[in-house]
Protein backbone atom coordinates (compact mmCIF):
# COMPACT_ATOMS: atom_id res chain seq x y z
CA UNK A 1 0.00 0.00 0.00
CA UNK A 2 1.02 3.53 -0.66
CA UNK A 3 -0.26 6.70 0.97
CA UNK A 4 -2.26 9.53 -0.51
CA UNK A 5 -0.28 12.54 -1.65
CA UNK A 6 -1.26 15.93 -0.25
CA UNK A 7 -2.55 16.89 -3.70
CA UNK A 8 -4.68 13.73 -4.02
CA UNK A 9 -6.15 14.21 -0.54
CA UNK A 10 -7.03 17.82 -1.30
CA UNK A 11 -8.50 17.14 -4.74
CA UNK A 12 -10.51 14.06 -3.76
CA UNK A 13 -11.45 15.35 -0.31
CA UNK A 14 -12.89 18.60 -1.66
CA UNK A 15 -14.68 17.05 -4.65
CA UNK A 16 -18.46 17.06 -4.25
CA UNK A 17 -18.75 13.55 -5.63
CA UNK A 18 -16.62 10.49 -6.22
CA UNK A 19 -17.12 7.72 -8.77
CA UNK A 20 -16.41 4.28 -7.35
CA UNK A 21 -16.05 1.15 -9.46
CA UNK A 22 -15.62 -1.86 -7.16
CA UNK A 23 -13.76 -4.87 -8.52
CA UNK A 24 -15.82 -7.98 -9.27
CA UNK A 25 -14.68 -11.50 -8.42
CA UNK A 26 -13.46 -11.98 -12.02
CA UNK A 27 -11.20 -8.91 -11.71
CA UNK A 28 -13.33 -6.64 -13.89
CA UNK A 29 -14.71 -3.37 -12.55
CA UNK A 30 -18.39 -2.63 -12.01
CA UNK A 31 -19.84 0.37 -13.76
CA UNK A 32 -18.93 3.40 -11.59
CA UNK A 33 -21.45 4.63 -9.04
CA UNK A 34 -21.41 8.28 -8.00
CA UNK A 35 -21.28 8.73 -4.21
CA UNK A 36 -20.10 11.22 -1.59
CA UNK A 37 -16.61 11.19 -0.11
CA UNK A 38 -15.24 12.77 3.06
CA UNK A 39 -11.79 13.34 4.43
CA UNK A 40 -10.65 12.79 8.00
CA UNK A 41 -7.07 13.93 8.43
CA UNK A 42 -4.94 11.94 5.98
CA UNK A 43 -7.69 9.43 5.19
CA UNK A 44 -10.67 9.29 2.82
CA UNK A 45 -13.97 7.56 3.54
CA UNK A 46 -17.17 6.61 1.74
CA UNK A 47 -20.50 5.10 2.79
CA UNK A 48 -23.46 3.50 1.12
CA UNK A 49 -26.56 5.68 1.36
CA UNK A 50 -28.63 2.51 0.91
CA UNK A 51 -26.77 0.72 3.67
CA UNK A 52 -25.60 -2.83 3.08
CA UNK A 53 -28.23 -3.22 0.33
CA UNK A 54 -26.30 -0.99 -2.08
CA UNK A 55 -25.06 -3.06 -5.05
CA UNK A 56 -21.74 -1.21 -5.32
CA UNK A 57 -21.19 -1.72 -1.58
CA UNK A 58 -21.84 -5.47 -1.71
CA UNK A 59 -19.31 -5.81 -4.55
CA UNK A 60 -16.80 -3.64 -2.66
CA UNK A 61 -17.10 -5.80 0.46
CA UNK A 62 -16.61 -8.99 -1.53
CA UNK A 63 -13.41 -7.82 -3.22
CA UNK A 64 -12.10 -5.00 -0.99
CA UNK A 65 -10.71 -3.44 -4.19
CA UNK A 66 -11.73 -1.02 -6.88
CA UNK A 67 -11.03 2.25 -8.64
CA UNK A 68 -12.12 5.74 -7.65
CA UNK A 69 -12.21 9.01 -9.58
CA UNK A 70 -12.77 12.48 -8.13
CA UNK A 71 -11.30 15.94 -8.48
CA UNK A 72 -9.34 14.90 -11.57
CA UNK A 73 -7.67 12.00 -9.72
CA UNK A 74 -8.21 8.36 -10.73
CA UNK A 75 -6.73 5.74 -8.43
CA UNK A 76 -6.90 2.01 -7.77
CA UNK A 77 -7.79 1.47 -4.12
CA UNK A 78 -8.17 -1.12 -1.43
CA UNK A 79 -11.40 -0.77 0.55
CA UNK A 80 -11.14 -1.36 4.29
CA UNK A 81 -14.21 -1.67 6.49
CA UNK A 82 -14.19 0.84 9.35
CA UNK A 83 -16.10 0.05 12.53
CA UNK A 84 -14.33 2.13 15.19
CA UNK A 85 -17.07 4.26 16.84
CA UNK A 86 -14.67 7.19 17.38
CA UNK A 87 -13.70 7.22 13.69
CA UNK A 88 -17.34 6.92 12.66
CA UNK A 89 -18.24 9.87 14.90
CA UNK A 90 -15.64 11.97 13.06
CA UNK A 91 -16.94 10.73 9.70
CA UNK A 92 -20.50 11.70 10.71
CA UNK A 93 -19.24 15.19 11.53
CA UNK A 94 -17.35 15.36 8.22
CA UNK A 95 -20.51 14.44 6.27
CA UNK A 96 -22.50 17.08 8.14
CA UNK A 97 -19.82 19.74 7.54
CA UNK A 98 -19.30 19.01 3.87
CA UNK A 99 -22.83 18.17 2.78
CA UNK A 100 -24.98 19.97 5.36
CA UNK A 101 -26.67 21.98 2.64
CA UNK A 102 -28.34 18.71 1.57
CA UNK A 103 -30.03 18.01 4.91
CA UNK A 104 -32.53 15.56 3.38
CA UNK A 105 -29.63 13.35 2.28
CA UNK A 106 -27.13 13.94 5.08
CA UNK A 107 -29.27 12.47 7.84
CA UNK A 108 -29.51 9.05 6.12
CA UNK A 109 -25.71 9.18 5.59
CA UNK A 110 -25.11 9.44 9.33
CA UNK A 111 -27.84 6.97 10.32
CA UNK A 112 -26.87 3.55 11.69
CA UNK A 113 -27.55 1.72 8.40
CA UNK A 114 -25.15 3.90 6.40
CA UNK A 115 -22.68 4.27 9.26
CA UNK A 116 -22.30 0.47 9.30
CA UNK A 117 -21.03 0.65 5.69
CA UNK A 118 -18.12 3.04 6.27
CA UNK A 119 -15.17 2.16 4.03
CA UNK A 120 -11.70 3.67 4.14
CA UNK A 121 -10.08 4.24 0.74
CA UNK A 122 -6.45 3.09 0.65
CA UNK A 123 -4.41 3.90 -2.47
CA UNK A 124 -2.76 0.94 -4.22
Amino acid sequence: MTTWTADELERIGTADELDIAPQRSDGSLRKPTTIWVVRDGEELFVRSWRGSGGAWYRTACASHAGRVSAGGVTKNVALAEESDPAVNDRIDAAYRRKYGRYSTYVEPMVAATARATTLKLLPR
